[in-house]
């Protein structure tokens, strides 16, 4: 059986259920997981998809077809399968998710400890690992269910001292995600009332899209946050990794924006220390970074960058526009969950409405990502690199043009099908003009 090769992405392994990706094909990735790693011993995490259980059988038997042993944590958050995999001394770790695509994709996330760390196991590394393997000579491995979520939740609890965090009244859209049942676990340990809409998980996502940033995503948990007089909000993804925050009007913060209100907080406690950002975020980021004492280290978009600019340059955090924010402390690698406790006690910290702080850090205008599903995505790069050739350019991903006043961003993604476009500038009014502009140049 022939696995579509289109499933191995850049940073993990994506794809369509079952047309893409199925049974037989998970079967072969976990052998050749374990071919690749010489990992023994493997923990596994799963989301709600629809087909997760089914994936993860066939993983499994994969896995323990070559000897390995198989830990199952069941349904969790990626971020506590990080933990486990580094804690409970795993050689590896599997996450079975596809984050925010849609409902009819699945996939996985992939892992190996280093030390006290992780390392990404690349999709399209793993593809070259993937044939027929007989079955372990010495017999097949076990597999054993554990209970990660008392670890997880005390390792998330470490980052901020809870007594601190103010009584609000929060609204919390899980979005049939994982978040619903992490919410569940620690609500009682805050003095804060939240009302977590969407809390069940379900794999068909019937509210609104598993992507926040889609549109009408976020309209609901907005239009609740005013309905009930809320001081804020916040929403997760599929996978909860990725969180973004609602003010008490209503306005969707944009992922960059939040990143500012944790890089202030955590360069007063570590100065001087590296702020990651990818390049298309706001240009108020490295402006602001600096200002503080910190140093601003721009990479190309994705959490395997950031982590590895992170691991480099001694950073303390990373984050990018999508709402990924890496800690050091948690392994340089993405939490929803330590965002969303940092941010209640930075907010308790400073006495002020999450508008009012918000207002600080948004001097430009930006316009949420736009996407265009293109056939020949390279084509019209190179014709938008013509267009605007008059502007200063870079590649470090897909291609940046900066006129000063404005600037903006044309990448392909790494997991659909899709141009992204990113437009920043001074005014309301150069920005509608540019996004009309450049939407038209990008569809012609």
């Amino acid at each position: 059986m022939e696995i579509n090769p289109g499933v191995f992405k850049s940073r993990d392994i994506r794809g369509i259920y079952p047309l893409e990706l199925n049974e037989d094909a998970s079967f072969k990735i976990g052998q050749a997981f374990v071919a690749k790693t010489g990992s023994s011993k493997i923990v596994i995490g799963r989301d709600m998809r629809i087909s997760s259980p089914e994936l993860f059988e066939a993983l499994a038997k994969g896995i323990t077809s070559q000897g390995a042993d198989v830990f199952s944590i069941g349904q969790v958050p990626t971020e506590c399968l990080y933990f486990a995999t580094v804690n409970y001394g795993y050689d590896a770790g599997i996450m079975i998710t596809a984050s925010h695509n849609p409902k009819e994709y699945n996939g996985f996330k992939m892992f190996k400890r280093v030390n006290s760390g992780l390392d990404f196991v690349r999709g399209k590394d793993l593809s070259e690992f993937i044939k027929d393997y007989p079955e372990n000579m010495q017999g097949r491995g076990k597999i054993e269910v554990i209970d990660a979520w008392e670890g997880y939740i005390k390792h998330i609890f470490s980052f901020v001292k809870p007594e601190k965090i103010a009584p609000f009244k929060i609204v919390v859209d899980a979005g049939n995600g994982m978040a619903g049942k992490a919410i569940e676990k620690i609500k009682d340990m805050l003095a804060c009332q939240i009302n977590c809409i969407n809390s069940e998980p379900d794999g068909s996502f019937p509210a609104h899209p598993s992507n926040p940033l889609e549109k009408g995503a976020s309209k609901q948990i907005s239009e609740e946050v005013v309905r009930n007089g809320a001081d804020m909000g916040f929403i997760f993804d599929g996978d909860a990794d990725r969180i973004y925050l609602i003010d008490e009007k209503g306005n969707f913060l944009q992922g960059d924006t939040t990143l500012l209100f944790i890089a202030k907080h955590l360069l007063k406690e570590h100065p001087g220390k590296a702020i990651v950002y990818n390049l298309i975020c706001s240009k108020a980021v490295p402006e602001f970074v600096s200002k503080w004492g910190g140093i601003p280290i721009k990479t190309a978009v994705g959490v395997v960058e950031l982590k590895k600019a992170m691991e480099d340059q001694d950073g303390i955090l990373g984050g990018e526009l999508s709402g990924h924010y890496l800690f050091k402390q948690n392994y340089c690698m993405d939490s929803g969950f330590i965002s969303f406790l940092i941010l209640l006690e930075i907010i308790s910290e400073s006495g002020l409405k999450v508008s009012e702080i918000a207002k600080e850090f948004s001097p430009y205008y930006k316009s949420a990502e736009i996407n265009f599903t293109l056939k020949d995505k390279n084509k019209k790069l190179d014709k938008i690199k013509k267009k605007y050739s008059s502007g200063e350019q870079d590649f470090l991903d897909g291609i940046t043009v900066d006129y000063g006043d404005w600037w903006f961003n044309l990448r392909p993604s790494q997991t659909e099908p899709l141009l992204r476009l990113t437009i920043e500038a001074g005014t309301k009014k150069l920005l509608e003009e540019k996004k009309k502009e450049l939407s038209s140049a990008i569809k012609d």
